[in-house]
């Protein structure tokens, strides 16, 4: 079942469902059926900001610190 994002076109709405493919999905705000399915940017697996953090933190270990911001390196 996935997670679709939609835009209400009575009352304007913004907001996400997860829907099943026979399920007629409704505005929660309002009750319409009357609704646009919205475009969302997918979100990459597995960068959570405690990952990345541990990832720069083992790459300044290892001294490969090109990847990291000038504000996440050591200071020298």
């Amino acid at each position: 079942m996935p997670i679709y994002a939609y835009r209400c076109q009575g009352c304007g709405e913004h907001f996400e469902l997860l829907v099943r493919s026979s399920t007629l999905p409704t505005c929660p705000h309002c009750g319409a059926t009357a609704l646009d399915k919205c475009v969302t940017a997918p979100t990459a697996p597995g960068k959570s900001k405690a990952m990345l953090q541990r990832f720069r933190a083992q790459a300044a270990r290892e001294g490969h610190l090109s990847h990291c911001a000038p504000s996440e390196r050591p200071k020298v």
